[in-house]
């Protein structure tokens, strides 16, 4: 079901939110986040996320009114001229569609335990900045059947605009764990039997080919130049690293958690098999 609104200016007061963008911090206190872009838009209104409403031009109602219809609650639709959508950004590509979504209410990691199979593969991350490669996390972590993501209180959430358009709509299927103290949520996963694995870029002489990744783990992720926090590599009960020549310190941390992932699901694919 929606409600159609056709606009001329930015005034009413549910189109906050979109005058807001850049304030997104704003938005997390709200528990909504935007999604922007076609192929987001559309992923929004097909998963089974609330969705507030959706900012459009004309020719994009026409693409996406079946999906709108289908939706079980009542979205606000607003459609304005692209001309005018395009004052958002500021820059003439953009395509115009915009949609304002409620962060899913977080399951707790004894949750996730329960409901998902073994054996369990979760990952964390530790003080990424960057919302982009939060996304790209998202996205590999929904690639490889991660069970959920867990966000340390020096991450970026996952729930940033730029980081739900990096993620390509994966976030809208992936459970996603913001924790105040990522010490202590790494810890009570040990207590449970579950391996806290560093993807660490500063580990000599073993590699990510060496780690047990077929049990049950958490794959815990840090920023490209540093790594994991002292205290966070602490907490972990095996720190291995992608072998790379002297003249490459790191990868991105998009690229570790693809590679990562990928001989996680290597190796539980040929326990499957043995």
């Amino acid at each position: 079901m929606f409600q159609l609104h056709k606009i001329d200016s930015f005034d009413h007061p549910d189109l906050q939110p979109y005058r807001t963008m850049r304030r997104q911090m704003e938005h997390r206190q709200q528990g909504i986040f935007v999604a922007e872009g076609e192929k987001v838009v559309r992923r929004l209104l097909e998963s089974r996320l609330e969705v507030v409403s959706v900012l459009l031009p004309e020719k994009w109602l026409r693409e996406l009114s079946t999906l709108l219809e289908k939706r079980p609650e009542q979205v606000q639709v607003y459609v304005a001229e692209k001309s005018l959508l395009e004052t958002l950004t500021g820059f003439s590509m953009y395509q115009g569609l915009l949609a304002v979504g409620k962060v899913p209410a977080q399951p707790s990691l004894e949750e996730i335990l329960e409901r998902t199979p073994r054996p369990h593969l979760l990952a964390a991350a530790d003080g990424l900045s960057s919302a982009e490669n939060v996304g790209v996390l998202v996205r590999n972590c929904a690639a490889f059947g991660v069970q959920a993501l867990i966000t340390g209180e020096t991450c970026t959430s996952p729930f940033l605009r730029r980081a739900v358009r990096s993620s390509m709509g994966a976030i809208f299927h992936l459970a996603i764990v913001e924790t105040k103290h990522l010490v202590t949520t790494l810890a009570d996963l040990r207590s449970q039997k579950v391996d806290c694995v560093a993807a660490h870029p500063h580990v000599a002489g073993r590699t990510v080919a060496e780690a047990n990744l077929a049990s049950d783990c958490c794959i815990v992720f840090g920023s490209e130049g540093y790594g994991l926090a002292p205290e966070t590599l602490a907490q972990c009960d095996d720190a291995v690293a992608i072998p790379m020549p002297v003249s490459v310190d790191s990868l991105n941390v998009g690229s570790a958690a693809a590679i990562f992932l990928y001989e996680a699901s290597r190796q539980r694919e040929g326990r499957r098999h043995d």
